[in-house]
C-alpha cells in the first residue's frame, strides 16, 4: 500500500420504520428510499428496522445495479431488521444475537420477538481492511421509569466486546445504528470508552441537519410528539461512529442529516432521520500516529463507566431472581392447589367445581413457570455481562496504579487500539 494512501467512503444509515401493517406508508416510503439510494450512490447503506423480508428483497432488486451486493441477518421470531447494500463485494458476514432483549410477556413492546443483533460485514477497499458493523438496541419507552436500563447496558457491552473480539485483523472499523441510547447514556458511554470509537457528529468539521444532530425531531410527522415534551430539538439516537488502528488515520469530512422531511419529496423516509457521513482513511505519519496507552484521565473515565455499568447490571441481577424467586412461590402454590383439586375431585364432593377449576390452574402453573425459567436466565445472562465489568475493572484499576509500559502492555492485551480518530 502505497505511503500516501487516501480512501473516501460514503455512509448511509436510516432506521426504516418498516413494521408491516403499523407502520404508516410504509410500501411507498421503502420504494422513495430506494429511488434516494440509487441517486446517491453511497459506498455502503445499513439500514435497521426492515421488518419485512419482502421490503428487502425489494430493495434487493432496485438496487442491485448500483450496490451489488447485499445480505439481510436472520434472528428471532421477527427478524433483527437489520440490513447492508455495499458497492464493494462483502468478503465476510457473520452476527451476534444480544443474550438480553426485553421480556417475553411484554408483547406490545415486541423487541424480545425481533432478537435484537448486530451484524458484521468485512469489506476490502484497495488493501485496506475495514469492519462494519450494524445493530438495533432494545426500545427505552420510558425515561423516567425504565425497566429495561440493565438490559441495554447488558446490550452495549457485548457489543462493545463483539467489536473488540472481531476486529483484531482490521485497518478501520466502523458502527452505525439505532442504539436507543442519548449521547451521555451510560450505555453509550461504555461503549466509547471501551472500543475508543469516535463520534462522527462530535468529530465532524462540516455537519448540515437537524438541530444538535437530533435523529428523532418534532418536525417529523410521524414521530409521537409526546415523546419529545421533554426534548424541544429531538434527541439523537442513531450514529456513526468510527476508528482507525495505528498506522492508520480516520476523520469525518461531512455529516448530514434529513430534517424530518425526505430530501426531494417533501414527506419523511422515516420516523428517524437519515445519516450520511464522509469518512476519510489514510496513512498516518509515524509522528502523528496516537498511543494506545491509555492517559490518566482516560483510565479514570473508563473505571468510572466501568463501575457505574457494573452497579447497574447488579441491580438489574437482583431484579430478575426476585421475580425468580416470586414466581417460584407461584408454582409452589399451584401445584399444592392442583393436588387440593385432585384431593376434592376423587372425593366426589365438590368434583364439577374441582374439575372447572383444573383447566385455569393448569395454565397458571405453566404461566408461572415460564416466568420463572426466564426470569433465572436473565439473571444468569446479567450475572455474566457483570462478571465480564468485574474482571475488566480489576484489569484497569491495576493499569492505574502501574508504571506507563506496563499500563500499554495491560491495555493492549484488553483493549483494541484507539488510534485514528480526530480530524485531518
Amino acid at each position: 500500500m502505497k505511503p500516501n494512501f487516501s480512501l473516501r467512503l460514503r455512509i448511509f444509515n436510516l432506521n426504516c420504520w418498516g413494521i408491516p401493517y403499523l407502520s404508516k406508508h410504509r410500501g411507498d416510503r421503502v420504494k422513495r428510499l430506494g429511488d434516494f439510494l440509487n441517486m446517491e450512490s453511497f459506498d455502503l447503506a445499513l439500514l435497521e428496522e426492515v421488518w419485512s423480508e419482502q421490503d428487502f428483497q425489494y430493495l434487493r432488486q432496485k438496487l442491485l445495479p448500483t450496490y451489488p451486493a447485499a445480505h439481510y441477518f436472520r434472528s428471532g421470531v421477527i427478524g433483527s431488521g437489520l440490513c447492508v447494500f455495499s458497492k464493494h463485494p462483502i468478503q465476510e458476514f457473520t452476527q451476534h444475537v444480544y443474550t438480553l432483549n426485553g421480556y417475553p410477556y411484554m408483547i406490545h413492546h415486541g423487541d424480545w420477538f425481533c432478537g435484537k443483533a448486530v451484524g458484521l460485514l468485512v469489506l476490502h477497499l484497495s488493501g485496506l481492511v475495514l469492519n462494519a458493523y450494524v445493530t438495533h438496541l432494545h426500545a427505552e419507552y420510558n425515561r423516567q421509569k425504565d425497566i429495561y436500563l440493565a438490559h441495554r447496558v447488558a446490550q452495549a457491552w457485548e457489543l462493545a466486546q463483539f467489536i473488540h473480539h472481531t476486529s483484531k485483523k482490521a485497518d478501520v472499523v466502523l458502527l452505525c445504528g439505532d442504539l436507543n441510547l442519548h449521547p451521555k447514556d451510560l450505555g453509550c458511554r461504555l461503549l466509547k470508552e471501551w472500543t475508543g470509537l469516535h463520534d462522527a457528529y462530535l468529530e465532524t468539521r462540516d455537519f448540515k441537519g437537524s438541530e444538535e444532530g437530533c435523529t428523532m425531531v418534532p418536525e417529523n410527522c410521524y414521530v409521537n410528539q409526546r415523546e419529545l415534551e421533554a426534548f424541544p430539538f429531538g434527541i439523537r439516537i442513531d450514529y456513526v461512529l468510527y476508528k482507525a488502528v495505528s498506522g492508520f488515520y480516520i476523520s469525518c469530512k461531512t455529516l448530514r442529516t434529513t430534517t424530518g422531511h425526505d430530501p426531494h419529496s417533501g414527506t419523511p423516509l422515516s420516523d428517524h432521520e437519515a445519516l450520511m457521513a464522509t469518512l476519510c482513511v489514510r496513512h498516518s505519519p509515524p509522528q502523528h500516529t496516537p498511543s494506545a496507552t491509555h492517559g490518566p484521565a482516560e483510565r479514570s473515565r473508563l473505571i468510572s463507566v466501568l463501575k457505574e455499568a457494573w452497579a447497574e447490571l447488579d441491580l438489574g441481577m437482583a431484579q430478575a431472581r426476585w421475580w425468580a424467586t416470586f414466581t417460584g412461590y407461584v408454582i409452589g402454590l399451584g401445584l399444592l392447589l392442583l393436588a387440593l383439586l385432585c384431593a376434592l375431585a376423587a372425593g366426589g364432593g365438590v368434583r364439577e367445581v374441582a374439575i372447572m377449576l383444573w383447566t385455569p390452574s393448569v395454565g397458571l402453573l405453566l404461566g408461572a413457570g415460564a416466568v420463572y425459567l426466564f426470569h433465572m436466565q436473565e439473571a444468569k445472562g446479567l450475572s455474566r455481562a457483570r462478571a465480564e465489568l468485574q474482571h475488566m475493572l480489576g484489569r484497569a484499576r491495576e493499569a492505574h496504579d502501574l508504571d506507563p509500559e506496563s499500563q500499554a502492555a495491560l491495555f493492549l492485551g484488553q483493549q483494541p487500539g484507539t488510534a485514528g480518530g480526530g480530524q485531518i
